[in-house]
């Protein structure tokens, strides 16, 4: 490290101090961009600590005989926090040109300069960059940025990421114990959610002791405080209730199932924020509906069986909100009690009982017919794809079977049935083998939906009670959609005061199909009492119930778009309002 002198004038400790001539280290920054309107040009990276300053240098004129020499290029400006300086020449040497408008929150540092002042004023052109972080200095490798036209659109294309994250309502799950016994731990969940990207539990809620009489109390508050504790650490729980883990099936009658569902229902209702999806339960050993005293046993069910178990499912829709879904474990089930015919577009998400009845399989790959789950193959597969489109598919797999259980079926057939989740705690010898055959982690990011932004286009002006023209193309690159609502809302993000203002977007993420690209193009409205001024531009996906927590709105798969502290992703796009 060597010692630099600061001009005079310029405050000390506000500029590199230091430098380093060893090779430099990339590890802490990523999701570099730049992105450019007409008048301004926009800079961004995500690193990882509290440095204490961030840096871009910018070479103009892309010439390293000019400017200041830094990993390659010769930069003729810099950025360091919120000013920036211009390289007077000799060395070490730069001339503060003024404060700009910058941030580094979450994570992410990011500059918007005025176009003239970089010397970039009217025709298209180019820059290469080198992004830095001090302490520890971090300096990136070189980036160059191709500025788009003059005109009045602005265009971004933007970085996939390879990334696993957590996100609500997908992906691995774990399942730890009974949910009326064993106490959900917040400091454990919020750890799922932190270092292994886990949005979901597994709660199999057993009532054995109230098979003769109503549910105790206890056992209920037991529940609203498991419901509790979920929510306090942003997760959302897989719900199931039951009798016996017997296969004797000892469970209760229909009467005394039906009349703890009514008890059962103000605390569904209370809970449906953060119940991700319910298992049909109740019938029969662990609530699978096999082994049963009540309800036909062993697959021996006549057709008041077949009534009695229709009645369950229907009063456990009637007590469940109307925007959650139940599933059932296996196809059949659903194909005997309400239609073989699977849902159909027009009929998703319209709240019928066919629209909320999804499926959950709890021996995957585990045999040919998959423990009994499918009773014709080739009926119920192309079925159950079919049906899966709309509505939530999850489970577990319970022994290794392979070739059947290895990694090139385990990917055909959770895409082919657009499966949601998967318990991460079982069957360990099947997950162990999709580690050893590499498709673990391609799995774990692929589970339930998976939005990828590609382009967006926007003005880089507006006035206000005037026209916003919006496209967006994103890519969903899941198994699944989400089988819950999502609100989607453009935001402009005042740059000066923070300030909000969130314009609703006309399009439903359950319709994003999986495996395919969806383009949002909609003409808003800019309100006419909205403050002038430069605003930024973000996608918010935000869960209905819970606008106000960040944790329950939805990511996007990108580099350097993710705002944790908001729930917000970043278009890296600025617009200004006059």
């Amino acid at each position: 490290m060597r010692s630099l002198k600061l001009l005079a004038g310029v405050a000390a400790g506000s500029l590199l101090a230091t430098l380093t001539v060893s090779p430099p280290a990339y590890a802490a920054i990523s999701g570099q961009s730049a992105t450019n309107t007409a008048t301004t040009v926009t800079y961004q990276f995500t690193y990882t600590g509290a440095p204490q300053f961030a840096r871009t240098y910018i070479d103009t004129d892309r010439s390293t005989s000019t400017g200041f020499a830094q990993s390659g290029i010769g930069a003729d400006y810099l950025l360091e926090n919120g000013n920036l300086y211009h390289h007077n020449g000799g060395g070490w040497s730069w001339t503060l040109v003024g404060a700009v408008t910058y941030s580094a929150t979450g994570g992410v540092a990011r500059w918007t300069v005025d176009r003239a002042a970089l010397g970039e004023i009217a025709s298209p052109n180019d820059a290469d960059l080198v992004f830095q972080v001090e302490s520890p200095l971090e300096t990136s490798s070189k980036y160059t940025h191709v500025y788009s036209g003059g005109g009045g659109t602005g265009d971004v294309t933007y970085a996939a990421s390879g990334d696993n994250f957590a996100n609500p309502e997908r992906g691995l799950y774990h399942h730890t114990g009974d949910c009326d016994k064993n106490d959900f731990d917040l400091a454990a969940l919020q750890g799922y959610r932190s270092s292994q990207g886990i949005s979901l539990v597994m709660c199999v809620f057993y009532l054995a002791e109230y098979k003769n009489g109503p549910i105790g109390q206890a056992a209920l508050d037991q529940l609203q405080q498991q419901l509790a504790t979920v929510r306090a650490a942003g997760l959302k729980m897989i719900l199931r209730f039951a009798y016996t883990t017997s296969t004797a099936g000892d469970d209760a009658p229909l009467a005394r199932v039906q009349s703890h569902l009514d008890q059962l229902a103000p605390y569904l209702s209370g809970g449906k924020d953060v119940i991700s999806v319910m298992q049909a339960g109740f019938i029969g050993a662990w609530g699978e509906w096999y082994y049963t005293q009540n309800f036909g046993n062993a697959g021996v069910i006549s057709a008041a069986d077949w009534a009695n178990r229709k009645a369950v499912t229907d009063k456990l829709l009637s007590v469940l909100p109307s925007d959650r879904m139940v599933q059932l474990r296996t196809p059949k089930l659903k194909r005997t009690m309400y239609s073989t015919s699977p849902v159909q577009s027009g009929q998703a998400y319209n709240g019928s009982s066919l629209s909320r009845l999804g499926h959950h399989n709890d021996c995957f790959l585990a045999s040919p017919d998959d423990f009994g789950t499918y009773e014709n193959t080739a009926v119920e597969y192309p079925y159950l794809q079919s049906d899966t489109t709309y509505l939530a598919m999850g489970g577990e797999t319970c022994t290794s079977n392979p070739p059947r259980s290895s990694c090139p079926t385990a990917l055909t057939e959770l895409a082919q049935f657009h499966w949601s989740y998967l318990n991460t705690d079982y069957e360990p010898t099947v997950l162990n083998s999709w580690n050893t055959g590499g498709c673990l982690a391609d799995v774990t990011k692929r589970l339930g939906y998976r939005f990828t932004l590609q382009t967006s286009t926007l003005p880089t002006t507006a006035t206000r009670g005037g026209s916003l023209p919006v496209t967006v193309a994103l890519r969903n690159d899941g198994f699944a959609t989400p089988y819950n609502p999502h609100s989607v809302e453009l935001v402009l993000r005042n740059a000066s005061t923070g300030a909000v203002q969130r314009l609703p977007l006309t399009t439903d993420p359950r319709r994003w199909t999986a495996g395919s690209t969806t383009t949002l193009s909609q003409t808003l409205t800019i309100p006419t009492n909205l403050a002038t001024g430069t605003y930024a531009v973000l996608l918010n996906l935000p869960d209905p119930n819970l606008s106000a927590r960040p944790e329950y709105s939805v990511r996007f798969a990108n580099q350097g778009t993710w705002e944790s502290s908001t729930g917000m992703n970043s278009l890296l796009r600025t617009i200004t309002i006059s």
